[in-house]
């Protein structure tokens, strides 16, 4: 019979997990069980995807602001601490910054204008045109800003972020001076002392730091990166991709993730003799039209996947072939031509023509976006996802 579907992704639903749970077990039985509940056959190549945030909890990889606040003050003791570049996130950086907060005596906190990594917009491009204020160049106090923009709420928040994280700081009796700038360099006019916050550009800032005169420079992969009295952390990544759990406490990225795609990989093949494709997923890679958000906020999309996922999609282009190497063609003539050709295709197509509108992203980013969008962040109780028929190709 013809083969008609492709691609099949499906969310499955999966106990709550929580601490000390056998997270690779609990994986497997959910896929057997939907298999069997939902009629469909585990087949060589499938790929399951686990976001990470189960991985984390499993883990225990919880610390709070004491934790942060510990760390912090072994880091900078009683200096001046100028933390730069802060994506603008409940979730994401506000329990992290009370617990900086909690460890300093005064913070010189720096924004990216006009908006910050990820595409939270503190003012609009078209804003800084009309007042000719260029944010590659000009520096703005907490005063100016506010003289030429005034007070702006979030998009989807409704929060203004100036002003809720100035809040945070001085909540716990610490100094707060804010000031606007996308140059690295202008915070060591404040201090020598700095905190990067960013998260992909994270090397070049701190580089920039040390080059620069900056004396103690750290990044948020390098809080809690240990642990502090028992706390969770994560070597590689430190706070980069946590998330609040608590108004008091963070849930870290997971770490040690290998052993754990290994080993459900192994019980899969074990139980049903095929071979799947195991991925930890955080953030997708993509972005949001309206509000311009970015999505990832985490320092990877996966930090843990089976070797069968290593590498970039190798892929050519029906409608090129159509419209160009086939255009005479038409019916079973057009279809047996480019079957003919994807049989024959070469092993490496980059740079190639046939190639050209197909996405060379790692395969790891490309299906951590689609699981991402499938297991969404609100309260559908999805956290596996299952995708089938990825690898297939038009002649299969």
């Amino acid at each position: 019979m013809e083969r008609i579907v492709g691609t099949v992704v499906r969310g499955l639903r999966a106990p709550i997990i929580k601490e000390g749970d056998k997270i690779a077990e609990i994986i497997s039985n959910t896929i057997l069980k939907a298999s069997n509940i939902e009629d469909f056959s585990i087949k060589d190549k499938d790929i399951v995807g686990i976001t990470e945030s189960v991985v984390a909890r499993a883990q225990g990889n919880y610390a709070n602001i004491e934790d942060i606040e510990k760390d912090i003050h072994s880091k900078f003791g009683e200096d001046t601490i100028g933390v730069i570049f802060p994506i603008l996130s409940r979730n994401r950086f506000a329990i992290c910054l009370r617990g900086i907060a909690k460890g300093a005596k005064k913070i010189v906190l720096m924004f990216r204008f006009p908006s910050d990594e990820v595409g939270n917009s503190l003012v609009s491009i078209n804003e800084l045109d009309e007042k000719n204020i260029n944010p590659w160049t000009d520096t703005l106090t907490e005063k100016e800003f506010r003289n030429y923009f005034g007070y702006n709420k979030h998009i989807f928040t409704g929060i203004d972020y100036i002003d809720y994280y100035k809040s945070l700081i001085e909540e716990y009796g610490t100094e707060c001076e804010i000031i606007f700038s996308n140059d690295p360099k202008t915070i060591l006019r404040y201090t020598e002392n700095v905190l990067a916050c960013d998260i992909h550009t994270r090397f070049r800032t701190k580089k920039i730091l040390k080059e620069n005169g900056g004396n103690k420079i750290y990044g948020l992969d390098d809080i809690l990166s240990e642990s502090i009295n028992g706390s969770g952390y994560n070597r590689a990544y430190g706070l980069l991709g946590s998330n609040k759990a608590t108004e008091k406490s963070i849930k870290l990225f997971p770490r040690d993730c290998q052993p754990i795609v290994d080993n459900i990989q192994d019980i899969i093949k074990k139980k049903t003799g095929k071979t799947i494709e195991v991925m930890i997923y955080g953030d997708g890679a993509f972005k949001d039209p309206v509000g311009k958000i970015w999505e990832l906020a985490d320092p990877i999309v996966s930090p843990g996947y089976t070797s069968g996922l290593e590498g970039k999609p190798n892929e050519i282009k029906l409608k090129y072939l159509a419209d160009n190497e086939f255009a005479n063609l038409k019916g079973k003539e057009l279809e047996k031509a480019i079957s003919e050709y994807i049989k024959n295709k070469e092993v490496n197509l980059v740079g190639s023509m046939e190639s050209q509108g197909t996405t060379p992203r790692r395969l790891t980013d490309l299906i951590g976006s689609l699981c991402d969008l499938t297991s969404g962040s609100g309260d559908k109780g999805t956290p596996i996802v299952y995708i089938q028929g990825y690898f297939d190709n038009y002649i299969e």
